[in-house]
């Protein structure tokens, strides 16, 4: 039996919403059985209806009273959005479609709520300037939005969420172990920088990706690895490593001279980076299997030229890769890893050589995250001074939010 797309954008809608799964995990792994054209389909689907699904929600606010069955909320929000935003999906189409997945007991209900908003179109919260609005008609948890106002101010917060419904650009990076710039070169690509590039299609699918003569790697992810100041011969540590495309661009910087371990907590990802270091043709990487908090005590202190920390975050900054993030995160959970962050940056400090760097990364927009922990990081240890900090937003250019400092450790 053929797999059918709007079926399992709604199995992937379910897994996501009700069960705290990751879209982009499940989205890899789609059926073989799907057409490319039935492939793009389902992630349009999935994306679009996770970037707008409390203004979804907010479409049948009015019509529905008591609860609704959690799975029926979740075809209505992924009919609502073919109704009202996809163009292409003629809404006789996502309503019949609708009422043929439906459980038999709820069709009618289904058909009603779907006819009586596609006769009305959209419908929006009055424009009254308030963060509650914008909650609703960008999709973001107001929580987040009063934070970004009280950390960045509300004309920045309104940008960030904005911003955010926007599809992401396609970003990558020229392996200059590999290739050269004249060695790709074509007009789907954009560069930004000598390595860096924008480009128009699905990258993935070309022959240089697959070669290894380039990376996918957003472009303010491209940043935090120039911070290192790396060069040829240098040992250097990436504590948080998986899935490699920072390592890997850290070797390119040190023309494969030196040595690089690369940790992460399980075994399945270190295997990952080192396939990816054997696509690229990297040598200098060797991969451990270890907590970062605990790196002081699994590998010798003091030893390394440069460390990278770019730990774990709430994910902030990557709202529009991973729509998602925004409802499975909590203020709670943003503590716990608060607390986890803590903890990997002060053992990655214990592992720099006197008149070494360390650099610290997230990619989150949340200063309690990025510079709260720095300025602790540094009161706690005077050994070390800032050299430089960054915040890189969405809109500066087209990708995801992103922070990161260098701090050096003095000589002795």
């Amino acid at each position: 039996m053929m797999t059918n797309a709007r079926e399992y954008a709604w199995s992937v809608l379910c897994r996501v919403m009700l069960e705290h799964g990751y879209a982009s995990l499940m989205l890899r792994n789609m059926p073989q059985d799907l057409s490319r054209q039935d492939r793009g389909l389902v992630t349009e689907l999935v994306y679009g209806t996770l970037r707008t699904w409390k203004l979804l929600e907010y479409q049948r606010k009015d019509l529905v009273k008591g609860p609704v069955r959690p799975r029926t909320a979740v075809l209505l929000n992924l009919s609502v959005y073919q109704i009202l935003y996809l163009s292409r999906v003629p809404a006789y189409a996502a309503i019949d479609e609708a009422c043929r997945l439906a459980p038999k007991r709820e069709r009618g209900f289904v058909n009603a709520v779907l006819r009586r908003i596609a006769e009305r179109k959209e419908v929006l919260p009055p424009e009254d300037g308030t963060l509650e609005r914008l909650s609703i008609v960008t999709s973001h948890p107001l929580f987040v939005l009063n934070l970004w106002k009280a950390h960045y101010g509300e004309e920045t917060a309104r940008e960030i969420a904005f911003h955010n419904q926007l599809r992401p650009q396609i970003y990558g990076r020229l392996n200059t172990l590999k290739a050269e710039k004249k060695d790709i070169d074509c007009p789907k690509i954009h560069w930004l920088s000598e390595t860096a590039f924008r480009y128009e299609g699905v990258l993935s699918e070309t022959e240089w990706f697959q070669e290894g003569l380039v990376l996918i790697q957003d472009y303010s992810s491209q940043m935090p690895a120039e911070f290192l100041d790396v060069h040829p011969g240098m040992r250097v540590l990436d504590v948080c490593a998986a899935p490699g495309t920072k390592t890997q661009q850290i070797a390119c910087l040190m023309e494969d001279q030196g040595e690089i371990t690369a940790m992460d907590l399980y075994q399945e990802r270190t295997g990952l980076m080192d396939q990816l270091m054997e696509r690229t043709g990297v040598h200098i990487v060797r991969t451990s299997t270890g907590d970062a908090a605990e790196v002081n005590r699994l590998h010798e202190p003091e030893s390394f030229d440069r460390v990278l920390a770019d730990v774990p975050c709430s994910g902030l900054g990557d709202l529009s890769h991973k729509p998602e993030i925004r409802y499975h995160v909590t203020p709670e959970s943003i503590d716990d890893l608060i607390r986890t962050q803590k903890a990997i940056l002060h053992a990655a400090g214990q592992m720099v050589k006197p008149g070494g760097i360390l650099v610290y990364s997230t990619c989150t927009l949340n200063r309690k995250e990025n510079e709260g922990q720095v300025q602790m990081f540094l009161k706690e240890n005077p050994a070390f001074s800032l050299i430089r900090e960054r915040t890189v937003f969405p809109m500066m250019f087209d990708s995801d939010g992103f922070y990161m400092a260098a701090l050096s450790k003095n000589a002795v």
